[in-house]
């Protein structure tokens, strides 16, 4: 198991790769925010992100528990 930390990874770049790993619906799934449930786009979820630190918390603790494949 690979050891993750978010050090010099942009909340963008890190929303972008599990959109890409999980996509929206399955984030959705994951996480119930409405941003990612109802006509989700990167720039929507980034603005609740960045205003909603409860949110972003959990964002990032998904990041870090994912593996994504190399």
């Amino acid at each position: 198991m690979r050891v993750q930390s978010l050090n010099g990874i942009t909340l963008e770049s890190l929303l972008t790769r599990l959109v890409e790993h999980y996509g929206w619906r399955e984030l959705g799934r994951r996480i119930d925010i409405n941003c990612f449930r109802s006509e989700p786009s990167v720039k929507s979820s980034l603005k609740f992100l960045r205003r909603t630190p409860w949110a972003r918390a959990e964002v990032e603790a998904l990041f870090l528990a994912t593996e994504f494949p190399d």
